[in-house]
């Protein structure tokens, strides 16, 4: 496997991008850069890397801030509870460990949010460890260069995937092996037209003999995606807005959005004021319908919400808010909160 190694490794030196997080990475960088990247592509998550460093430099730092300003650190990302694991990993490793990420494989995965890949990412690149990283690209380039039909979103082809990266890996240098065939899968062996033909690894590649380059990797049908409909009620008293904190199980905990009722169908705003959640909400006060959004369609990854945002104007304010998690806010200080994209799509808008 030198060959594989060497070529790998002088591919990366020659093409590898200028990341931030490549300079001297700590375990903190390494961690944060990959929390992140699991939400995002490199060019937007670098801005994300360089906000949270800037901000909180330190793991320490981090763990001391507020729950709320993770979530709105983080927000635009999605995954929320990302965002949280995020903020509860980092405190771990403060109480367990006094500030320090572990130098142990196993330590790591018992943190927070932590799991196989992220654990091999940071014992490799961090601690020169030799743990192999499995992402979507080295997936790719590894199902590719051996023309591998196994699916990789089934326990059968991660064991799989796991073993052979496990059996290429560079054990002189596996932070270096494993940023090379991420890299080149992310800039090389790309999903769509790859660069076979100049590829340092075609001679070695089975899908190119085989021509099936474009069928690998294989992945099993997606899950089912549902569709839920949200009524947001904006409503309005003088400069102030009712926001509703979620809670819960449900997406977007610990968000800020307005008061919603959820329907198993689409809705006219005539059915929506006409039902019990309604009156209960707005009691018996005297309202005014301002405007009426159009539809937005908001995809997750299981899940899609389509929303309409009803704003409402009342003439004096509600009573026994606390009792329906709703709060007061002026219209000018919303931009302090923690919100869902969805809801902050609608307020550009």
């Amino acid at each position: 496997m030198n060959f594989l190694h060497d070529t790998l490794i002088n591919w990366f030196d020659a093409n590898r991008r200028d990341l931030p997080w490549r300079h001297a990475p700590s375990p903190y960088q390494v961690w944060l850069s990959e929390v992140i990247l699991q939400q995002t592509r490199v060019n937007q998550g670098r801005d994300y890397y360089l906000r949270f460093i800037e901000r909180w430099p330190t793991v320490t730092e981090l763990a001391n801030a507020s729950e709320e300003e993770v979530l709105k650190m983080w927000q635009g990302l999605g995954y929320y509870s990302r965002a949280r694991n995020l903020h509860h990993c980092a405190q771990q490793v403060v109480a367990e460990y006094k500030g320090q990420f572990p130098a142990d494989y196993e330590k790591l995965k018992r943190l927070k949010g932590i799991g196989d890949y992220t654990a091999a990412a940071i014992a490799s690149i961090a601690f020169n460890l030799p743990y192999a990283v499995v992402d979507g690209n080295v997936y790719r380039v590894l199902s590719r260069l051996f023309d591998i039909d196994t699916p990789i979103n089934n326990m059968e082809g991660q064991t799989l995937f796991a073993q052979i990266a496990n059996d290429l890996l560079n054990r002189e240098q596996p932070g270096h092996h494993n940023q090379a065939l991420m890299e080149f899968g992310a800039l090389h062996c790309t999903p769509k037209n790859p660069n076979c033909l100049l590829c340092p690894l075609q001679a070695q590649c089975l899908a190119f003999a085989h021509q099936t380059v474009m069928l690998r990797p294989v992945k099993l049908q997606k899950v089912k995606v549902t569709t839920r409909y949200f009524n947001y009620l904006v409503i309005r008293t003088n400069d102030s807005v009712y926001l509703h904190r979620r809670s819960g199980n449900d997406i977007w905990k610990n968000l800020y959005d307005f008061p919603c009722i959820e329907s198993e169908l689409s809705m006219s705003v005539e059915e929506v004021v006409a039902t019990e959640e309604f009156a209960q909400l707005i009691e018996n006060n005297s309202f005014t319908i301002l405007k009426v959004s159009p539809i937005f369609t908001h995809k997750l990854t299981h899940r899609t919400i389509l929303a309409q945002f009803i704003e409402i104007k009342l003439e004096k304010k509600l009573l026994q808010i606390e009792t329906k998690d709703l709060f007061l806010v002026r219209k000018k200080e919303l931009g302090n909160y923690p919100i869902p994209r969805l809801i902050d799509l609608y307020l550009n808008t």
